[in-house]
């Protein structure tokens, strides 16, 4: 099945349970709706017209994300790639990178992400008048978070994307997560330590939901 919105036509792949209510979730490659099996079709197409500003701006977020995937973005900035046999390993010119081969791109970007987030872990932390272990630091591929906090072992896990973005976000991820330590929750004492240390916090909430 599918729908057209806002000019763009959408693939619907529905899931009939034994639920009373009807979910929908946008992905890369369409809607997915979950609801009961007795929901008709026309029901479900309501559904979908119902929310479709959601829906369409949920789905430009994504091809975003997407197409950032493909493209080589460092510390917040976009470059072009140049492949160039006569480079040792990497160059940046301008808005340009040379390197000598593709594969090197990613090795560089890990090899960065291990020495620039472990620094500003440090500086972050420097920032707490509050007493707090200093977190082991951990750095991996997340698909629905930027970072993770895990109180009882004193560590911390930074999402390896993290690394296309401003130290700007970097900052506030590697805040919000120190601040765990502090409030193992999200209450309204938890975002005061979090304001408290980036007082500039919600523009980088939007940064990163956005991409």
């Amino acid at each position: 099945m599918q729908i057209e919105l806002d000019g763009k036509i959408f693939n619907v792949f529905i899931t009939r349970k034994s639920i009373k209510n009807m979910y929908l979730k946008v992905k890369a490659d369409g809607l997915y709706i979950s609801c009961n099996r007795l929901v008709p079709k026309s029901m479900i197409l309501s559904f979908i017209e119902d929310n479709e500003k959601m829906i369409v701006e949920a789905d430009k977020r994504l091809q975003k994300k997407e197409q950032k995937k493909e493209e080589f973005y460092y510390l917040g900035k976009k470059y072009d790639v140049i492949i160039l046999n006569t480079v040792s390993k990497i160059e940046f010119i301008d808005d340009t990178v040379y390197v000598k081969n593709k594969t090197y791109l990613n090795t560089f970007l890990k090899n960065e992400a291990e020495r620039i987030f472990n620094e500003r872990v440090k500086v972050c932390y420097n920032l707490f008048e509050e007493n707090i272990p200093f977190p082991k630091v951990l750095i991996g591929k997340m698909t629905r978070k930027w970072g993770y906090c895990n109180k009882k072992q004193e560590l911390i896990k930074l999402n390896f994307e993290l690394i296309k973005y401003s130290i700007d976000e970097l900052d506030y991820v590697i805040i919000h997560e120190l601040c765990h330590l502090l409030e193992f929750n999200h209450s309204p004492r938890f975002w005061k330590y979090v304001r408290k240390y980036k007082p500039d916090y919600k523009k980088n909430q939007q940064v990163l939901k956005e991409e």
